[in-house]
């Protein structure tokens, strides 16, 4: 067994704290990794708290993971000692399902394995994630980070970058389209950034008018106050696609009411409680409500490579795993600009 250290908590009342944890041996198929960042996703704070109501204890978030190879098995091939790599939300699926041979691994159909709060297959117990020192990974889930990339604002682009990406390349976005992102947080401020750069006419939508300067030094063409309503009228049937990353409760009449016939608003953002949807909008324009879940391997490695071209990171703010509980208070107030990166040499302080 392979002793970590990181951090985490064995309730959902506990602040996270120091935990020490077993993860399995090098096997032939995997890769050993030394963290260096791990990125701070809301997703963390609802699985610590247990607000999806299935979390069990003891939890170790932390599924946007930058580091250093430092050993390799027998059967790796593609990776070596001293490479820098990233992992994501996923660690293992079936690779025999019709997703999975599709590079579709967020929808393995017998159940992906998730970087933490899934079941560990090799030793048993629960996976744990990145708030620790090093992580054993299959080769196959394991991501190259070009060369060049700001490390600590490349860790965000492992969940935040690519629930952004993919469903901007499924549902087709890039040039002579209007594309429309809901809210300027840790997914939205990725997706004016990847909308922007394939192409599309960018529109971000906002509650918020302190964020109408940042939203266009991002990317965005226009910025639309959504509890404007004449704002929001002169964009009416509009859009052809809508990414909505907001993981709280709000209304998604007045979003629907700007697609175009036949266009598509995708769910990104998880709020805890379900939304409600009005089905007119929707009749009467044959408009779809669809959601998105991250990427598969395949795609992920592509989102990496098309932000290392266009020089594309997260805006991060750096900090160390001792200040974890205080990022959650002000993430919960909007209070970052985009998303927390934990230096995790910090865990050795």
């Amino acid at each position: 067994m392979l002793i970590c250290t990181g951090f985490g908590n064995n309730d959902a009342k506990s602040p996270l704290a120091p935990i020490s944890f077993n993860r399995r041996d090098v096997g032939a198929r995997d890769v050993q990794i030394e963290i260096l960042f791990c990125g701070v996703c809301h997703s963390d704070l609802h699985f610590a708290r247990n607000e999806w109501g299935f979390t069990e204890y003891p939890c170790v978030p932390g599924h946007e993971i930058v580091g250093k190879v430092t050993q390799v098995g027998a059967a790796v091939k593609g990776f070596k000692v001293g490479d820098n790599v990233g992992v994501g939300c996923l660690v293992d699926s079936c690779q025999t399902c019709a997703s999975c041979k599709e590079g579709l691994e967020q929808y393995c159909e017998t159940g992906m394995t998730m970087t933490y709060g899934s079941t560990e297959k090799v030793i048993g117990g629960p996976t744990f994630g990145g708030y620790s020192n090093q992580i054993v990974v299959d080769q196959a889930f394991v991501l190259r980070i070009p060369a060049g990339m700001d490390l600590a604002a490349t860790a965000p682009l492992l969940c935040a970058g690519i629930t952004l990406y993919s469903p901007l390349r499924h549902w087709g976005a890039g040039p002579g389209k209007k594309v429309g992102i809901v809210g300027l947080g840790g997914l939205g401020h990725m997706g004016v950034k990847l909308s922007h750069a394939m192409g599309a006419h960018t529109v971000l939508l906002t509650t918020s008018p302190s964020k109408v300067a940042d939203g266009k030094r991002l990317g965005a063409d226009d910025v639309i106050l959504s509890n404007n309503e004449e704002m929001m009228g002169k964009y009416a049937a509009s859009l052809d696609l809508i990414i909505d990353t907001v993981a709280a409760d709000h209304k998604i009449k007045p979003l629907l009411n700007l697609l175009k016939r036949d266009a598509t608003l995708v769910q990104v953002g998880a709020p805890e409680k379900p939304l409600s949807i009005g089905v007119f909008p929707l009749l009467m324009k044959r408009r779809r409500f669809a959601g998105s879940a991250i990427g598969g391997l395949r795609e992920t490695q592509e989102m990496l490579d098309f932000c290392a071209e266009r020089k594309i990171t997260a805006d991060i703010e750096i900090i160390p795993i001792q200040k974890i509980n205080e990022a959650y208070e002000r993430m919960l107030k909007s209070d970052v600009k985009y998303r927390f990166s934990i230096d995790m040499a910090s865990l050795k302080a």
